[in-house]
């Protein structure tokens, strides 16, 4: 076998995506279940809430918000492992279209994202941290903005940068690919959080469906491309 032959396949080579979705889906569900059951049934408190309520809650579980913050974290990096293989994987099946690069940038701003919320989360665990109640609503404010619009917004992106070519090449069914287009709408209009507090709502809407959607699509998207499927996707990358 020649070098230029190895080529393909060494491309195709790379880190199971499903099982990075999993990983990646339990460890950020683990840190929201286990900070809850610490804190005796109280969830992180929202910022367009009582402020009495936001500081008692991070005075009162400190551990709990430090084990979420380290879960949150934690789940960042395979995040990011997810979003630079999904990307090698679409550029290995013939995609030369931008969805590949949206999903890595996407994918990696989403990880990054997440990372800085983990951290600040980690400083509100910090007894020091806690002296002066202005502080301690800037930091959960920087800790909702990142890991809330911020984290979500961007997840939406990794999501779109996958159904796109999915849908065009053929390379996910399509009604997957089409959920992933209207989820990653739905991330998107989050931005409107930053205006309307109302628009929150739309947060765990989208962070949860999109989080499911890149399990199936990391278990569905191909590693080779078939016959008919290389042809729909040379005609759609043209």
């Amino acid at each position: 076998m020649t070098a230029v032959e190895r080529t393909p396949r060494q491309a195709q080579s790379g880190p199971p995506l499903g099982i990075l979705a999993v990983v990646f889906t339990v460890l950020f569900l683990a840190g929201i279940a286990i900070s809850t059951i610490m804190a005796g049934g109280e969830t992180f408190p929202s910022p367009f809430g009582p402020q009495a309520e936001i500081l008692a809650y991070f005075h009162d579980h400190p551990d709990a918000v430090r084990v979420s913050g380290f879960l949150q974290f934690a789940a960042s990096v395979p995040m990011a492992i997810y979003a630079a293989t999904a990307s090698a994987r679409l550029h290995s099946l013939g995609v030369r279209a931008p969805g590949a690069t949206i999903a890595l940038v996407g994918g990696a701003l989403a990880a990054t994202m997440l990372a800085l919320s983990a951290l600040f989360s980690w400083v509100l665990s910090r007894t020091e941290a806690l002296t002066g109640s202005a502080v301690v609503r800037a930091l959960q404010d920087l800790a909702f903005a990142t890991g809330g619009t911020g984290h979500v917004v961007f997840l939406g992106l990794l999501v779109a940068g996958i159904a796109v070519p999915g849908l065009l090449a053929g390379l996910l069914p399509r009604p997957l690919a089409l959920a992933g287009l209207a989820i990653a709408v739905v991330a998107e209009l989050s931005t409107l959080t930053l205006l309307v507090p109302g628009a929150a709502v739309s947060l765990p809407i989208a962070r949860f469906a999109s989080l499911a959607w890149l399990v199936t699509a990391g278990f569905l998207l191909p590693r080779t491309r078939a016959g008919k499927n290389a042809s729909r996707t040379k005609d759609a990358v043209a």
